[in-house]
């Protein structure tokens, strides 16, 4: 289970309609519906700021959260949708989705990696590129995963490559792209790496002073 979900605050809204729609702009507060569970839906309003700073995060629509709003439980939501306004693009209206334990939602899992001091690359002087420090993943909403552990072990010279296939991912989670993606690589030095190049420079122009 994942160690921290977000809590999103929001109050409850009273009315329907564009009317009290506008209201809650006018309060400086955007409107949205809370709708699933086999629960009627719930009119609520957040703070226009405080949606507007998360929305800027990024991955709002791949986060998970603990939503409350005063005089009701704390239900686990995700958005499905935020409406903006055509012009300025800011946040005019906001769905989120109540999720049983049972719901396979996406989200974003943070990537955690081991076995640095005995991975044989690195220890060959390789340096260690994070290409994808977090993986988006199907997960149950039930049972979603703290991290996925990548082991360095499994790399031995400099230019292996970590591929999602090599692996061992959370029970009940799978990739939500179908290609074998590359998590990380063991790269050379950049200082060799630029010895390397100086020396196909020297070749280069060996030969072209040859063929001269």
């Amino acid at each position: 289970m994942a160690g921290e979900i977000p809590d999103l605050h929001a109050q409850e809204r009273t009315g329907t309609g564009k009317g009290a729609a506008r209201a809650a702009r006018r309060a400086h507060m955007v409107p949205g519906i809370v709708f699933g569970g086999d629960v009627d839906p719930l009119p609520i309003q957040m703070p226009f700021n405080e949606l507007l700073k998360r929305l800027r995060k990024g991955r709002f629509k791949s986060t998970l959260f603990n939503l409350k709003v005063d005089g009701h439980e704390d239900v686990r939501v995700i958005c499905r949708d935020v409406q903006r306004d055509v012009v300025k693009d800011l946040p005019t209206h906001v769905d989120f989705m109540r999720l049983r334990r049972t719901t396979k939602i996406n989200l974003f899992i943070h990537v955690e990696f081991t076995g640095e001091e005995e991975c044989k690359a690195l220890r060959k002087g390789g340096v260690l590129t994070v290409v994808r420090p977090e993986v988006e993943l199907v997960v149950t909403a039930g049972d979603i995963p703290e991290k996925v552990v990548v082991d360095l072990t499994k790399l031995e010279n400099v230019g292996d490559t970590m591929t999602i296939s090599m692996v061992d991912l959370p029970a009940g989670s799978k990739p939500t792209i179908d290609r074998d993606f590359v998590i990380c690589n063991i790269s050379a030095p950049s200082a060799l790496r630029s010895q390397d190049a100086d020396e196909d420079g020297d070749e280069a122009d060996e030969e072209a002073s040859a063929e001269a």
